[in-house]
């Protein structure tokens, strides 16, 4: 069986992730590299908010077997919506990027496309040859811990942004109050602030409810790059601050 795995996206989670396969005996290839070699799976890391996703899924499936399973990032859109895009939408499995090298639980989605799909599960298998615990979810957007996780850095970052308290009072009080290792704008920083946008833009485009509007702050930050660890300065400037962890 082959050990190599297409990985799709940039930037500081593809690079994560790549990290992750190599460290458990895969070898990573983008999709220019597709082409010349046998994939026993790919791996999406896309968001989703622009048009990129779509494309690079459409061009990978164009080059694999169909019983190549794609896991795909399902931050930003359902695991439905993507398997749409595909000529066999019963590959996919939809799962959570975030956190990849820490947490030992992987949140999947089925895709209703799938649902009575005899042999699905056996796409899980990968997953847990990577040593995770496999949590089958439901199919919404941010999954779960991505979910929570986005709206709680959401609402620290509407409270900075209005004065409330400073970044260090939010997180102290976060991380005294809730017993989590990390305050919500320390989490935003260590899994990208762009992703937390992804989730909180998609749950809004799916129920069309205005409580998962991302704080304009957020926006801003995106914008002028400061999205996190990756980019050396997020909510906080890391070459100065010693973030707990």
């Amino acid at each position: 069986m082959s050990r190599n795995i297409a990985v799709l996206g940039k930037g500081s989670l593809f690079t994560a992730v790549c990290r992750f396969l190599r460290e458990r005996g895969f070898a990573p290839l983008t999709l220019e590299q597709l082409a010349d070699h046998d994939v026993c799976a790919v791996v999406d890391v896309n968001p989703g908010v622009d048009g990129q996703k779509r494309q690079q899924l459409q061009l990978a499936e164009a080059r694999i077997s169909p019983q190549t399973p794609i896991y795909t990032s399902t931050l930003h859109r359902t695991a439905t919506e993507i398997a749409s895009w595909l000529s066999v939408p019963e590959r996919v499995v939809g799962f959570s990027p975030l956190g990849l090298e820490q947490f030992p639980v992987l949140e999947v989605a089925c895709p209703l496309q799938a649902e009575e799909v005899k042999g699905w599960d056996q796409h899980l298998r990968l997953a847990e040859s990577w040593g995770k615990q496999v949590e089958r979810v439901g199919d919404q957007p941010g999954l779960v811990f991505p979910r929570i996780l986005s709206l709680l850095v959401n609402e620290a970052a509407f409270a900075l942004s209005e004065g409330i308290s400073s970044k260090e009072e939010i997180d102290t009080a976060m991380k005294k109050g809730t017993n989590l290792p990390f305050g919500p704008l320390e989490w935003a920083d260590r899994v990208g602030i762009e992703q937390i946008a992804a989730v909180l833009e998609g749950m809004q485009r799916e129920w069309g409810d205005d409580r998962y509007r991302p704080a304009p702050l957020l926006k801003k930050m995106i914008y002028a790059g400061y999205v996190g660890i990756a980019a050396g300065r997020g909510f906080y400037h890391y070459q100065d601050a010693k973030l707990g962890g």
